[in-house]
This record gives structure tokens, C-alpha cells and sequence, in this order.
């Protein structure tokens, strides 16, 4: 017990420090960390709602932006937040308490919190002003979440640690994630796809992730397509490649 309140300690001041490097005492520090998925979402969601009917498929075309764009920026700021975390924060690996998995686990919970709580005011206020309806089914919908956050976070791993294996590795990143974006479940529902093309879809992952939020946003007032147990199976096949992947990393660091 003592272990784990020293291990939870280290993790707390690390995202402190964390916050700190990255925008300084004087600014508005993690409330930035909120606005950047706020302000992403928002836009894009009155960018929609100028340039689209307001109904499409007779989904509101910003509660459809919003369940896109939300879990877009989780995984985007877990890919990003740790690419590079590793050889950036070395010099910590000095102090015997911390170990690399705790920086990787300080940066994916500030960027878990940022988000999470951006999702909670968009979702207040759109729902509020009435652009959208509220979550038929917010247990659903809170489920297809933290689906979202395991799956996405377990990317980001892989990615951040196999980059510091071959750092090359870093430059084909930010081109697979918009190449990838198209057939990954933001734009579209998979019901509104052909047969066919529903079968490829549904081998990608992040699909599910996005079709789980929106069933239980919508409810039974669209058709969804997602299968919880090949999302976790997959999730698990890459938590296992992380866990490895972590464990052999620390050799791969040069401590200066």
C-alpha cells in the first residue's frame, strides 16, 4: 500500500511538472489542456453546421460532429503526447523512483482528464442551447468511451515506445494518422455504407470505437454495427505488444 501511494505520488508530480514545462505558471496551464479539444470541436462543429443540412441521415449533424471529433482528439493527442515523451524526459530516469512508465503514464492521464472534461462542457452546452438532443443511453455511451480511451491509449504506446526502437519510425506517423482517417468511423456510420464495404470497415477497430459511442448517444434511432468483443480482443492483442514493448525500451534510452 505504501509502494502504491509513493508510485501515485510520482505520477501526480509528474503531471505537475508536466504541466509546467509545457505552458509555464503564468498562463492558464491545464485549462488549456481543456480549451485545445474544446475549441477543435466547436469549430468544426459550426463549420458542419453552416455547410451541411442540419439533419443528415436523420442524425443532428452536431451531436454527429461532436461524437467524431471528441474521440478524434483522444486518440490524436495520445499519439502525439507520446511520440518522443521518452527521450525527451530522460534525464528523470536519474531519480531512482521513476521509472519510463511512469512519465508515458503521467502524459496519457493529463491528456485522459483534458479531454474527458472538454467532452463534459461541449456536451453541456450543445445540449443546453439545443443543437443537439441529450445521450439516449449515457452508461452506453460512457462505456464506448473508455473503450476509446484503452484502445487509443494503447496505440499511443506502442507508437511511443517503437519509435524510440527506430526513430525513423516517427516520420511515417502523422501520414498513416490522415491517411487512416477515412475508413476510421469518423465520417460516417457504417450502416450507411454498402454491404460489402461494411465487412472491410468492421475489420478496423477504431470503427467500433466510434460506432459504440454513437449507439449509445443515439440509441435505437440509428442503426449501429460494433462488436465489444473483438474491439477488446484487438485492444488486448496491443496491450500485450505495449506491455512487451515498455518492458524493453529502457536499454534504447540514453541518459545524459
Amino acid at each position: 500500500m505504501i509502494a502504491l501511494s509513493r508510485h501515485a505520488r510520482v505520477i501526480y508530480s509528474l503531471i505537475l511538472r508536466d504541466l509546467l514545462a509545457r505552458f509555464g505558471r503564468r498562463n492558464l496551464g491545464f485549462v488549456w489542456t481543456v480549451l485545445e479539444p474544446m475549441l477543435l470541436t466547436t469549430g468544426v462543429m459550426l463549420l458542419w453546421s453552416l455547410i451541411k443540412e442540419p439533419i443528415i441521415h436523420g442524425v443532428p449533424v452536431a451531436a454527429f460532429v461532436m461524437t467524431g471529433y471528441l474521440p478524434l482528439t483522444l486518440s490524436r493527442h495520445f499519439s502525439s503526447g507520446m511520440i518522443g515523451i521518452l527521450r525527451t524526459n530522460v534525464n528523470l530516469l536519474y531519480h531512482a523512483p521513476i521509472k519510463h512508465v511512469d512519465i508515458m503514464a503521467a502524459r496519457g492521464i493529463l491528456e485522459f482528464l483534458s479531454t474527458t472534461i472538454a467532452m463534459f462542457i461541449i456536451y453541456f452546452v450543445v445540449v443546453s442551447t439545443g443543437l443537439a438532443p441529450p445521450a439516449m443511453d449515457p452508461g452506453l455511451a460512457l462505456a464506448g468511451w473508455l473503450m476509446c480511451t484503452w484502445h487509443f491509449a494503447v496505440v499511443g504506446v506502442v507508437t511511443g515506445t517503437l519509435t524510440e526502437y527506430w526513430e525513423p519510425l516517427e516520420k511515417f506517423i502523422q501520414p498513416w494518422q490522415y491517411l487512416q482517417l477515412p475508413i476510421s468511423g469518423i465520417f460516417f456510420m457504417v450502416d450507411w455504407m454498402p454491404t460489402y464495404a461494411q465487412k472491410l470497415l468492421l475489420w478496423n477497430p477504431t470503427v467500433h470505437c466510434y460506432e459504440m459511442v454513437r449507439a449509445g448517444y443515439f440509441g435505437e434511432a440509428i442503426v449501429t454495427h460494433y462488436d465489444v468483443g473483438y474491439l477488446s480482443f484487438v485492444t488486448l492483442g496491443l496491450t500485450l505488444v505495449a506491455i512487451i514493448s515498455v518492458l524493453g525500451v529502457r536499454e534504447h534510452l540514453q541518459v545524459h
